[in-house]
């Protein structure tokens, strides 16, 4: 490679090589003329577009709210995702505070389609070992969800908590949630 320089300008060969190892020192302005010694600028040498990650932040938990049971009939209490308000059927009769449907925050590439995959149901837990099921898990997505031009998508999930029996405890649960662009 330092020969082919040395030979474009009829320089001596210990000149070349000390210009062709200075020439990084001195910006490009002495640089030698050859293509060898000169980065090519095609499109196989620009750098990749990289791909934001995308980001599931929850806003807010899926919370039904506190409950008695009535009877031994069994209970269903359903979260609509859109309003947050709370449909008590069966025997069981509200206790006070507010329920609320979950909510999550997508960010990622702007514009980007993408597909958020959550269970159906979920199956929630106590700490005196009682059990109890969130069936129907649905969201306010349409059929197919796009991050917006600023690369964010809210939305909003709920479900219907079926109780069956006597039960007693604060229950709790997780709902795995996954994005990924189509």
């Amino acid at each position: 490679m330092v020969d082919n320089c040395a030979m474009s300008g009829g320089r001596n060969p210990i000149f070349a090589f000390a210009l062709f190892c200075a020439a990084p020192l001195l910006g490009g302005a002495a640089a030698p003329d050859c293509l060898l010694c000169t980065p090519e600028k095609d499109a196989e040498n620009k750098p990749e577009k990289r791909e934001i990650p995308l980001r599931i932040e929850v806003t807010a938990k899926l919370s039904f709210s506190r409950m008695a049971l009535t009877g031994n009939g069994g209970a269903q209490v359903a979260v609509d995702p859109e309003s947050g308000r709370r449909n008590l059927n069966g025997d069981i009769m509200g206790l006070g505070g507010y329920p609320v449907a979950g909510s999550v925050t997508l960010t990622g590439e702007p514009g980007r389609g993408v597909r958020i995959d959550m269970p159906r149901s979920i199956r929630m837990l106590s700490s005196t070992g009682g059990s109890i099921l969130i069936n129907d898990l649905r969201t306010t997505l349409n059929a197919a969800p796009r991050l917006d031009a600023n690369g964010k998508l809210d939305f909003s999930f709920g479900g219907k908590l079926e109780v069956n029996g006597n039960m007693s405890g604060s229950f709790r649960g997780r709902i795995p949630i996954t994005a990924n662009y189509e």
